[in-house]
């Protein structure tokens, strides 16, 4: 049951109509210095990054972000830092995970295709290692067990890179938040609104490139005095009549 509201949160976020400032390719070109702290010190980083998403509010916060099932028994409410610090040294992974999730669900960010492939590539790596370290361990073989090694650290060294780089990403997100860019571009003034009166024939259509529907069209014509005016024969045959006064009218 879990699992599939798990799975139906992240459809839900794939949904999402922002994205991240900047991507996980960009983040080390953006904020190198942050890239290399968080790799080298990530679980600082990721406690920094968690109080920082809270708003500097500990008392909101939840073990890994109320996405675990052991989110809401672990004490936080009596403890916060211990607990967050806790998290942060043994649940590394939850807790860069937790804040992304709490950024995505704030602020409506869908993750890229690209930062999903990197992202994935990085857990099948860290499978594949995993299998063949098993399969080496089962076998005894000493060139599989020198494979799982080199394979080991290749998905620890991914790991690391990927997740600097994601908590480098969740920080420029903050920045972004807080205003450290600037202030947020204002408003365009919306376009001058002319009202249409009794007199035009043909309302104004404001804000549209055709005519609006349900009106005539506009007569092409627009000379004066109008085509066919004064009529051929001026006056009238018959105007005015030939006896003035007319018969029976009293002189």
């Amino acid at each position: 049951m879990a699992s599939q509201a798990h799975l139906d949160k992240m459809t839900v976020r794939q949904n999402y109509r922002n994205l991240w400032h900047t991507n996980l390719m960009s983040t080390m070109g953006n904020d190198p210095g942050y890239c290399c702290l968080a790799a080298l010190c990530a679980p600082c980083v990721s406690y920094m990054l968690r109080k920082r998403a809270l708003y500097d509010d500990m008392s909101r916060y939840t073990c890994c972000g109320g996405y675990m099932p052991c989110s809401g028994r672990c004490g936080e409410s009596k403890c916060p830092e211990l607990c967050l610090c806790t998290e942060v040294f043994l649940c590394f992974g939850n807790s860069v995970a937790s804040t992304r999730f709490m950024l995505q669900d704030e602020f409506n960010i869908q993750t890229t295709k690209c930062d999903n492939c990197i992202i994935g590539f990085m857990f099948c790596l860290q499978q594949l290692a995993c299998i063949f370290s098993i399969i080496a361990c089962i076998s005894g073989m000493e060139e599989l067990q020198e494979a799982s090694q080199i394979l080991s650290c290749l998905a620890d060294l991914v790991y690391c890179t990927v997740c600097a780089c994601m908590q480098t990403q969740h920080k420029i997100e903050m920045d972004k938040r807080d205003g450290k860019f600037g202030p947020q571009p204002a408003m365009m003034v919306p376009p001058v609104q002319h009202m249409s009166r009794i007199d035009q024939q043909v309302p104004p259509s404001v804000g549209y490139g055709q005519q609006p529907y349900g009106y005539p069209p506009p007569p092409q014509n627009q000379g004066y005095p109008p085509s066919g005016y004064p009529p051929a024969a001026y006056p009238p045959p018959g105007y005015p009549p030939a006896a003035y006064p007319p018969p029976g009218y009293p002189r």
